[in-house]
């Protein structure tokens, strides 16, 4: 358990995840979430901080331009959704948003900027922030509520189903570039691929973090 604590703790000094994170949500006082009217039903959504869409639109066109110049460098953008404790990055959220779409060879319609599907964490439903404002913002169709948002919504917010939510604590949101020529958290497997640290990242962190993280996918069933 020490050596993969370490090997966690090297990875986000490694990549300044401390330092490069930012609040993922917009927050009027100090963890009160501000919301707001989308769509053409006038649905309540969570609001992103203004400082992460800069974040991710910086980040994204890393990779966007990588496609366009053809140059082949990235595979696409690693994220994490956390929290900061004592120094500690604690993780809630590992994912991944790959370069090409699931054609092949075409950019990923993720990548465009489009603030619905905005790198998995669009206001749309089937989108982070559109699934979580589904559980925590009232007057959503129930089918929209699904059971992995909820368990999102309990672990982040103090109440659900309130145009007031309030965070448990400052969570925050990182993003990064990763080129298919890095070596991961694992420095034994040399170079390894977007796909592989996402499932390397989960797998270290769900074993020092297993009351925390949120991801099913790549975890050991309790």
């Amino acid at each position: 358990m020490e050596n993969k604590r370490l090997l966690w703790r090297s990875f986000c000094y490694e990549h300044q995840v401390f330092e490069r994170s930012v609040p993922l949500f917009q927050t009027s006082f100090t963890n009160n979430v501000d919301v707001f009217p989308y769509g053409a039903n006038r649905r309540l959504l969570l609001k992103r901080s203004d400082v992460m869409e800069s974040l991710v639109r910086q980040q994204s066109t890393t990779v966007i331009d990588d496609y366009h110049n053809r140059t082949d460098q990235y595979d696409g953008l690693i994220y994490m959704m956390l929290w900061k404790l004592e120094g500690e990055i604690i993780p809630l959220y590992i994912g991944k948003a790959e370069k090409y779409g699931k054609k092949g060879g075409n950019l990923s319609e993720n990548m465009k900027g489009d603030s619905g599907k905005f790198c998995r964490w669009g206001y749309n439903y089937a989108y982070h922030i559109g699934d979580l404002s589904a559980v925590v913002c009232p007057d959503h169709l129930p089918e929209k509520r699904t059971r992995k948002y909820k368990k999102w919504a309990e672990k982040l917010f103090e109440t659900i189903q309130t145009d007031s939510p309030v965070l448990r604590q400052q969570t925050y949101f990182w993003i990064s570039p990763w080129s298919k020529d890095w070596t991961g958290i694992w420095k034994d497997y040399g170079k390894t691929s977007l796909t592989f640290l996402e499932y390397l990242l989960i797998g270290v962190a769900s074993e020092i973090y297993s009351d925390t993280l949120l991801n099913d996918e790549g975890v050991n069933r309790k």
